[in-house]
Parts: structure tokens; sequence; C-alpha cells
């Protein structure tokens, strides 16, 4: 009898000292939540701040199947645009806006036609989208868009923006952003999500800043879509600063991740993000937070571990300068330790005929699709065993 108990005992000491130890092995979940704050000191000097949810579960974002089998139907539609931005495209001012971006077909020849194809798809759409909203936007025009020099800036795809890209836009009177922003979630995002906290609730505060709006996304991808509902706010002429506070521009002391992770480890699925274009070189200097040791994978810099807190700045000198702070274990992060500074690292100052003349709105939707890859790359390059 004893020698059983013993064996007993040391069964269910292994067994959860198993459980112990995977829970600490980092996982990624579908959900994840990004704090960003683009600081704009080569474009426009405008700062924005945002936070992004986001999913590739339609259970955690809850977009209807019949809506999701449609939009597969057509392999030329790439996204779907929901947002507040009070000029989405040029020629719209002061509305709210559903796009339809699809892809060009080579076959159509002429501007006529290219809207007129683009619209067909748009229209065969817009009733199922204005039921799933709860909106009623009506056809405004087709914009073909021209250039692709926001995504080469800006490093993107050209999912919102970019040659080869064409939205048909619907338009419907503007919306308070905070009561969009209610509306939209209570009817997307997951209620336990809700339930929560963390970077919802900061953005629930957030939707009621001036100067802020609220865009959701559907961004199709090969065999899934990806979601993200956004709530961004626009600081005009903040950007020339070299004392980088993120959390002054996101009006809180503290960000504290969502509850949704305490089950497991997962230190990709909550992260904040500072991306600095400037019309100079400069480099990271003061950093207050700890700066995380890496490795060179695939040509990009991975944390070597992942239970410790700080900044990831990949490059850290230059024209663009791109941050990523991990929680690693903790469950939030005050305003002081994640302050930094930055430093003319070589004069290059861009003439002014240079810098291209570029459509603020577009700039802003297109950063959605920055945020979309980073913690994904981070676990699939080096995290994935």
């Amino acid at each position: 009898m004893y020698k059983l108990i013993l064996l007993t005992a040391i069964f269910c000491l292994l067994f959860y000292s198993f459980f112990e130890v995977y829970a600490q092995q980092p996982q990624l979940a579908t959900f994840q939540e990004t704090a960003q704050v683009f600081i704009d000191q080569q474009l426009s000097n405008n700062v924005t701040a945002s936070i992004t949810l986001q999913s590739t579960s339609n259970q955690e974002i809850q977009i209807p199947s019949e809506l999701e089998q449609k939009i597969r139907e057509n392999e030329r539609i790439i996204a779907i645009v929901l947002t507040s931005e009070k000029q989405c495209v040029l020629g719209v001012q002061d509305e709210s806006c559903i796009m339809i971006n699809v892809s060009r077909d080579l076959s159509e020849k002429g501007i006529i036609e290219i809207q007129e194809g683009a619209r067909q798809i748009g229209d065969s759409l817009i009733d199922s989208l204005n039921e799933v909203f709860d909106t009623r936007a009506e056809f405004h025009s087709v914009y073909v868009h021209q250039s692709g020099e926001v995504n080469r800036v800006l490093e993107t795809s050209g999912v919102i923006s970019g040659i080869g890209t064409i939205s048909a836009v619907y338009t419907m009177p503007l919306e308070e952003t905070e009561s969009m922003y209610t509306k939209i979630s209570s009817m997307l995002i997951h209620q336990v999500i809700r339930d929560s906290g963390g970077f919802y609730e900061t953005a629930k505060k957030l939707s009621s800043e001036p100067n802020s709006a609220v865009t959701f996304s559907m961004i199709s991808k090969e065999n899934s879509f990806l979601y993200q509902l956004k709530l961004s706010v626009s600081y005009p002429n903040s950007a020339n600063i070299d004392v980088i506070s993120p959390l002054e521009f996101l009006k809180i002391d503290v960000l504290k991740r969502s509850d949704y992770f305490s089950g497991n480890f997962y230190p990709l699925n909550s992260i904040l993000q500072v991306v600095i274009l400037s019309s100079v070189n400069v480099t990271v200097n003061e950093v207050n937070a700890n700066v995380l040791q890496t490795k060179i994978i695939g040509g990009d810099k991975i944390p070597v571990e992942l239970s410790q807190d700080g900044w990831v700045f990949d490059p850290d000198s230059g024209n663009k300068i791109e941050g990523k702070y991990l929680f690693g274990h903790k469950l939030y992060l005050e305003k002081n330790e994640l302050v930094f500074t930055l430093g003319t690292a070589q004069i290059n100052q861009i003439p002014p005929s240079e810098i291209p003349d570029f459509d603020e709105s577009i700039i802003i939707l297109i950063m959605i699709v920055i945020v979309a890859g980073g913690a994904t790359a981070f676990y699939l390059k080096g995290y994935q065993k």
C-alpha cells in the first residue's frame, strides 16, 4: 500500500510538473492586441496613436460564414474596409465609408470598364455588408489607386492602397466615433474578449477623443480572413519630438494586457509598437526599459528570450525606426518605463521637392496592414517549435 501511495504521488508530481513546464512555453493565440504610435516627421508632421484588435477566427471576431463564403467566391476581392475616417479616399469628405477593395482585371480596358467591373462586385456585396454592420451605405464612386508610393515608404502591401487596387466606395452619414466603436465592437467582438479588458478598454476610452476614428477591415488571405478592429486618434503637428513617450498619445499611464491570455503563456499576443518616419537619419539613444537580446533570423531581429519584457528595435537607426515592446510575463506596462529618446545620426535632409504629396487618410488606413504580421513573424521564424 505504501509503495502504491508513493508511486501515485510521484506520478501526480510529474503530471503537474509537465503541465507547468508546458504552460511556460511560448504559444500564439489567434486573437492579438496591438497598441501603435506612428510618428510621421517625414510626410505629415502628425502623430497617430491606435489600438488594433485582430484575429483569424470568426468565433472571436464574429462574421457570418455566409458573408465569408460570398467574398471567397470572388477571388478579385482583397479587402473590405468600414471606416469613419473623414476622408477615406479622395472625393469623400465628412462621411463614413465602406470600401470594397478589388484587384484589377487586366482584361478590362479603359477607365469606364474598370470602374464598372469594380462597382458590379461592390453592388453584389453591399446589402450583406449593410446588414452585418447595421449601416445604410449607398454607392458613391469607384476610386482607382494610381500610386504605390505610400506602400514603398511604409513597406506595406497594397491591400489598402497601391497600383492595381480599386475601391468601390459606399458612403453614409458620419457617425460619432465613440458610438460607432461601441456598436461595431459589441456586434463583432466576442463578449468574453470584451469582458477581459486589456487593450479593448484602452480603445474604448480613446474613442471619445477629438480626431478619433474607427476602422474595421476584413483582409482576404489564401484560405482565411484577417479581421481587424482599429481605433485611431490623430494629433496634428505633433511629430517634431525627440523624447518618445508612447502612452502619452494613448492617454493612459498604464497599458494592461487582456485577461483573455491569462490561461497560458502568450508573449506575442500583446505588443506595443512605435514607428517613426524621419526626414533625417536618427538613432535610438537613451532607453528607460530593457532592450532585449536578439538574433537575426530571415533578416529580422528575433528576441532570444520571450519571458523577459523589453524593446526590440529593428531598425534602430536611419530614416525609419521601428520598435516593438514585448510584455514577457508582465501583465501591464507603466508610462515612464517606456520612454526613449532619439538622436541625429547624420544630417541627411530630404529636399522639400522630393517629399511626396500623400493623401493622409490613406496613410492612416494603410497602417492597418503594418501590425498584421509582426507577432506572427516572430513566432514562425523563431518559436514555432
